[in-house]
C-alpha cells in the first residue's frame, strides 16, 4: 500500500512537471497569447471565393511561424465595411487592422492611427509601388497602407464592334462618338455604359476629368473640381453622348454593377472599367478588348487608380505584433495570391514585376503598367468622404437635358472646400 501510494505521488509529481514544463513553453497556456481583431473586405463574390477563405489559408500559414499571435477576422461587404469600422471605433472597441476604400484620414487627423514606420518593416514599407504610398498620406506622413489596387481601362465588345464595322477601339472623345453612332445604327442598345449613380460615381467621374486635362485636384493639392476644363468635359459628356441617346436614358440612377451587367449581356457595347470586368466578360461568353481611356486630343495620359486601405489602429497597443503580421501579409507570394484571385492588381513592387514576368499574369500586364502613373482619390484630406458623398447624390443631374455642369461641380467644389476648411486639411 505504502509502495502504491508513493508510486501515485511519484506519478502526480511527473505530471505536475511535465504540465508546469508545457505551460513555459506555450503562450496559449498561460493566456499569453495575443489576439489581432481583423476587419476586411470582402472581394469575392459567392461563398467558393470569398476573402475570409483566403485569410483563413494565410492566419493558418502566419500562426505556424508566430503561434503567439492569434487573428481573428471579420470580412464585411464593400458598402458596410466604413460604417462597421466606424461603430467598433465609437464603441471603443476599435479593430487592431482594418481595411476600408479610402477613409483613414479622419483616424489619422484624431491620432488613432499608427503611421506606417510605426509598424512596417523599412523594408517592407519601402515595396510599396510609389504612386500609392504617397495616395496614402495624411500632412505628408502615411498612414493608409495600399492592399490592392484597381485602373481603369476602356473595355469594348469585339462583335459589336465589328457588326458595326468599326476596326479599332477610340482614342479620342469624338472618334468614341462617332463610334456610339454606328453603334446604335447597328442595333445596339446602349452604345456607351455610363454610370453615374451613386454606387460608384466618383470612377466614372474622374475617367472624364482626366480626359478632359483636369481632375479632382490642382497640381498642388487643393480642390479643383469645378475647374474650366472640368465644366468643359462634362459639357461635352451631356451635349454629346446624353442628349443624342448614345448612352443608358437615365445616367444618374445607373450603377456600376448595372452598367457592367449590360456589357455581359451584349446591350452594352462600351465602357470604363476595372480588371475585375475581365472574369464576368470571360464567363458571360463576350469576346472583349481594353484600351487606354479616350481623351479629348488623344488617349489619357493617365488613369483612374482605386485602392483599398489598410489601417492599424493604436487602441489595443500592440504594435509589435501587428507589425509581425503585417510583414508576413506584404511577403510577395501573399500579395501576389491575393491580387490573383479577384484580378487586381499587386501594390508592391516585388509582386506587380512577379506578375509582369508571368505570362499567366498575361491580362493584367496593361492594367499594371498604368499603375505607376495612375491618378488616386484625395484620400488624404478628411474633407474626400463627404465630398464622394456630394458627388453621388448630384453629378448624374449634369449631364440630364437641363443639367447645368458648372452649377453641380459649383456646387461639390464649395461644400468640398467649406467641408477642408472646417477640418483644417
Amino acid at each position: 500500500m505504502q509502495r502504491r501510494y508513493a508510486g501515485v505521488v511519484a506519478a502526480g509529481l511527473v505530471a505536475s512537471l511535465l504540465a508546469t514544463l508545457t505551460a513555459c513553453g506555450s503562450d496559449d497556456a498561460q493566456g499569453d497569447k495575443t489576439e489581432l481583431h481583423l476587419v476586411a473586405v470582402e472581394h469575392g463574390d459567392r461563398s467558393g471565393n470569398s476573402s475570409k477563405r483566403y485569410w483563413d489559408k494565410l492566419i493558418g500559414e502566419f500562426q505556424f511561424k508566430s503561434p503567439g499571435i492569434d487573428v481573428k477576422v471579420e470580412v464585411f461587404d464593400r458598402d458596410r465595411i466604413d460604417e462597421e469600422i466606424a461603430g467598433l471605433v465609437e464603441a471603443g472597441k476599435a479593430p487592431d487592422l482594418a481595411q476600408t476604400g479610402g477613409s483613414f484620414a479622419g483616424y489619422a487627423e484624431k491620432d488613432k492611427l499608427y503611421s506606417a514606420d510605426e509598424i512596417l518593416s523599412t523594408a517592407t514599407q519601402g515595396d510599396f509601388v510609389p504612386s500609392l504610398a504617397e495616395a496614402g498620406t495624411v500632412r505628408r506622413q502615411q498612414y493608409g497602407l495600399p492592399f490592392v489596387a484597381s485602373t481603369r481601362a476602356l473595355f469594348y465588345n469585339k462583335d459589336l464592334f465589328a457588326d458595326a464595322g468599326i476596326k479599332r477601339p477610340p482614342g479620342t472623345w469624338e472618334q468614341l462618338r462617332k463610334d456610339a453612332v454606328a453603334l446604335r445604327s447597328a442595333g445596339v442598345k446602349t452604345p456607351y455604359g455610363l454610370p453615374l449613380g451613386p454606387e460608384d460615381a466618383e470612377a466614372e467621374t474622374l475617367n472624364w476629368l482626366l480626359g478632359g486635362g483636369g481632375g479632382y485636384s490642382d497640381d498642388g493639392g487643393a480642390y479643383d473640381i469645378d475647374s474650366p476644363q472640368n465644366v468643359q468635359s462634362f459639357e461635352w459628356l451631356r451635349d454629346k453622348l446624353v442628349k443624342p441617346g448614345l448612352t443608358q436614358p437615365d445616367p444618374a440612377t445607373t450603377s456600376r454593377d448595372d452598367a457592367y451587367a449590360d456589357f455581359m449581356n451584349g446591350k452594352v457595347a462600351m465602357l470604363n472599367g476595372h480588371p475585375t470586368l475581365m472574369q464576368r466578360a470571360l464567363e458571360s461568353g463576350v469576346d472583349y478588348g481594353i484600351a487606354p481611356l479616350p481623351g479629348r486630343n488623344g488617349p489619357t495620359k493617365t488613369t483612374t487608380g482605386v485602392a483599398d486601405w489598410m489601417m492599424a489602429f493604436k487602441q489595443g497597443g500592440h504594435q509589435d505584433e501587428i507589425r509581425t503580421f503585417l510583414d508576413f501579409v506584404y511577403q510577395e507570394k501573399n500579395v501576389v495570391e491575393y491580387a490573383d484571385k479577384y484580378d487586381l492588381l499587386p501594390v508592391t513592387a516585388p509582386a506587380s514585376q512577379a506578375m509582369r514576368d508571368d505570362t499567366a499574369h498575361k491580362p493584367l500586364w496593361e492594367f499594371l503598367d498604368w499603375l505607376p502613373t495612375a491618378t488616386f482619390y484625395p484620400v488624404g484630406k478628411t474633407s474626400w468622404t463627404p465630398t464622394v458623398r456630394a458627388l453621388r447624390k448630384s453629378i448624374g443631374t449634369a449631364v440630364t437635358d437641363k443639367g447645368s455642369p458648372a452649377a453641380v461641380l459649383g456646387q461639390v467644389q464649395r461644400s468640398a472646400t467649406a467641408t477642408e476648411v472646417a477640418d483644417g486639411s
